[in-house]
């Protein structure tokens, strides 16, 4: 049996304890604060249950609440902080209509503008010739493959988004947004590649450091920033980088600010839960689709 991990996470008002792989594969998780537990693999399911439980034994219990003060030592009570008044958006038309983007669209739109002709593709195929658009075409398909992963959830409640151009030029590849919160998905297409995930940096095969995550994590902070300019409560938004084709996928045991998955993976989101109501999805859904939305936000 895989031996299991236990690490520590506390970000965004959560304090949880994670069961991973070796490779960084999240298996179960537990809140510290309610003690409950959330399984993700099932063929581990005993063995993750009894490490958060004798990790969860540990912990040191919470302070005793301070005792009351008689009533004239109350202190008086903040004035709760106002947010400002949401923008509005115009109505929503076909051109401005993100839902209708599929996945991939903005680099097949750059493909079909500035890319090679099919019969050149065809050639370029033939001779096994390597070319500049070879990357682009690479990204395409990790978007399709990862695209159709994403999809899937929306049985589960969740609603999708592909392809969002943003005002500085670029794009988010995927926004998720369902009961468990929404999520900004940066997709990465490595077949039959090792893949090292540290805090800021990503490595294939040993090579030159890229800054995925520390990309991932900007996009989740811009986002943030779109969504709660138009929606009337706080959206947090979380990083999500997802891999397809990798062999090996380890992980540094700090690397926790972005959730890392193979794209075969992403199912474990599905059941995520607690973070938006029904009605706040639709919200931030309705604005989140809205072009108009993400080009009228610059980039900070």
């Amino acid at each position: 049996m895989a031996e299991l991990k236990v690490s520590r996470w506390r970000n965004f008002g959560h304090d949880r304890l994670y069961v991973n792989l070796p490779d960084g594969t999240a298996v179960a998780w537990a809140d510290c604060r309610s003690g409950k537990v959330t399984v993700l693999v099932a063929e581990h399911h005993q063995e993750a249950l009894a490490l958060l439980k004798q990790r969860l034994a540990d912990l040191p219990a919470p302070a005793d609440p301070a005792p009351k003060r008689p009533p004239e030592a109350k202190r008086a009570r903040p004035k709760p902080v106002s947010r400002p008044t949401p923008r509005k958006l115009p109505p929503l038309t076909s051109p401005d209509d993100l839902a209708l983007n599929r996945p991939g669209s903005g680099i097949r739109e750059m493909l079909r503008s500035k890319g090679p002709s099919r019969v050149r593709r065809m050639l370029d195929r033939l001779l096994r010739r390597k070319t500049e658009w070879d990357s682009w075409f690479k990204g395409l398909a990790g978007e399709r493959i990862a695209g159709a992963e994403l999809d899937r959830l929306r049985a589960q409640g969740w609603k999708v988004l592909h392809s969002i151009q943003l005002a500085r030029g670029g794009d988010i590849d995927h926004l998720l947004v369902g009961p468990g919160g929404v999520f900004t998905v940066n997709t990465k297409n490595f077949q039959g590649k090792s893949v090292w995930v540290g805090d800021d940096m990503v490595k294939v095969d040993h090579g030159p450091p890229h800054p995925y995550p520390a990309k991932s994590r900007a996009e989740a902070t811009y986002a943030r920033g779109v969504l709660e300019r138009y929606c009337p409560f706080p959206v947090e938004v979380e990083p999500v980088l997802v891999f397809v084709g990798v062999e090996e996928l380890p992980k540094e045991a700090t690397q926790l600010q972005v959730r890392v998955y193979r794209v075969r993976e992403v199912a474990a989101l599905g059941p995520l839960s607690g973070r938006l109501t029904p009605e706040q999805v639709d919200i931030v859904y309705a604005v989140a689709r809205h072009r108009r939305a993400w080009l009228d936000s610059p980039w900070p």
